[in-house]
């Protein structure tokens, strides 16, 4: 009876070592002939233990590992993760939007190195040309989107106006609205990209965008953990103050009850309607967003003659004020209603519309809507010259 034991005892040991064994094939035999305690770190900590961590999916670290990877330029080391993203569920056509997306924030030189890597996996593995994706546009929070541009209009185009406006119409106006990647993964690549090339000052704000978009907490701190391996201690260390002043703010705001009136100067905030959801030279300006648990938000829209908003609907509804001109607004399938100073319009929930100036007179409105999930608009369709013109009131 003890020989029988003493056998399955090493037959569980044999096996142990034989596990043991198979999962430190991850690093190359060089590693162990010229760096053994790399090796060990490498097999027994990096993918033993860090890579096996439940607080972020295999997918999101593959992510994170050729974002680090792509945008410190260590393209001899890319192969492999390519293979491995590809294994853990990253797609084709999101490893190459990825790539897209990290041109903008580590430079084009490593961009173009990685998509001369990367197509040796794609070849290898028989992945087909990669193509755009037809699916719709990210919308990207209004009141948010106001702010941003109006801050990059104010400390940046009087220093360097050509930058402000690709910023503005380039990066944020079609990049980060592209469906290629999900404006999470955008957020987790950015992340992950910033702390790997110690741009730690530049964190605070996508952080908090990460974060909106869908990053937990937990998430946002394993990111910081896992690029330490791939672009060492010092970097990530930089980004743990930062990461730890977001994180209080936000649990600081979380809790906060404003006592306080606030009052947003007229003008505040000015900056140009995005082209792709008003057609016409449309100008936004004091945005304001209400303390939680309240989900209002707003802005003073001003359009010249002609000048309207896109097909669109409200989660929750929205309600215009009118402040000065005429305008038109419209539900699909009904008449145009023309409005005046003064007067009030409530959209209901889900219903597709829109509203701008009268052909012949321009008009300013201030726009009400509350959020439902994050979401405050979904927009559509341009309304065509075309169709625009044919409901003019009267004719």
């Amino acid at each position: 009876m003890k020989n029988i034991a003493a056998s399955v005892a090493m037959t569980a040991l044999a096996t142990t070592v034989t596990e043991a064994q198979e999962r430190k094939r991850v690093a190359p035999s060089a590693v162990y002939e010229v760096a053994p305690g790399l090796g060990h770190f490498t097999d027994d900590v990096l993918f033993g233990e860090v890579w096996e961590r439940a607080e972020l999916e295999l997918r999101d670290r593959s992510l994170v590992t050729v974002s680090a990877i792509v945008s410190t330029g260590k393209t001899p080391q890319l192969g492999g993760h390519v293979r491995r993203a590809l294994d853990n569920g990253v797609t084709p056509a999101e490893i190459g939007e990825l790539i897209t997306h990290l041109a903008f924030y580590s430079g084009w030189p490593n961009a173009v190195s990685a998509v001369m890597e990367t197509q040796k996996v794609f070849e290898e593995r028989g992945v087909a040309p990669v193509e755009d994706s037809d699916g719709k546009r990210i919308e990207l929070e209004a009141a948010s989107e106001g702010m941003r541009t109006a801050a990059v209009n104010a400390h940046v185009s009087p220093t360097a106006p050509a930058l402000a406006a690709l910023t503005n119409r380039v990066l944020f106006g079609d990049l980060w609205q592209r469906p290629d990647l999900t404006a999470r993964d955008r957020s987790l690549v950015t992340m992950a990209a910033l702390i790997a090339m110690g741009q730690a000052e530049q964190l605070p704000f996508h952080a908090n965008r990460a974060m909106d978009n869908g990053l937990t907490k937990g998430e946002a701190s394993e990111v910081v953990m896992h690029v330490a391996f791939y672009a060492g201690w010092p970097r990530a260390m930089s980004a743990v103050p930062v990461l730890k002043s977001v994180f209080e703010t936000r649990e600081a705001k979380s809790f906060e009850v404003s006592t306080e009136i606030k009052v947003t100067p007229a003008g505040r905030d000015r900056a140009r309607a995005p082209e792709a959801y008003f057609t016409g030279d449309v100008e936004t300006s004091g945005f304001y967003r209400s303390d939680s648990p309240s989900t209002v938000s707003g802005a003073t829209v001003s359009f010249p003659a002609g000048a309207r908003t896109a097909w669109h609907t409200h989660p929750v509804g929205q309600t215009l004020f009118i402040i000065s001109g005429t305008g038109w607004v419209q539900k699909e399938g009904a008449p145009v209603q023309t409005v005046r100073p003064g007067d009030v319009v409530w959209i209901p929930a889900m219903i597709k519309h829109w509203h701008g100036a009268s052909a012949d007179e321009a008009m300013s409105h201030f726009a009400v809507a509350e959020a439902q999930n994050g979401s405050v608009v979904t927009w559509m369709e341009k309304v065509s010259d075309e169709d625009y013109f044919a409901g003019r009131p009267g004719e």
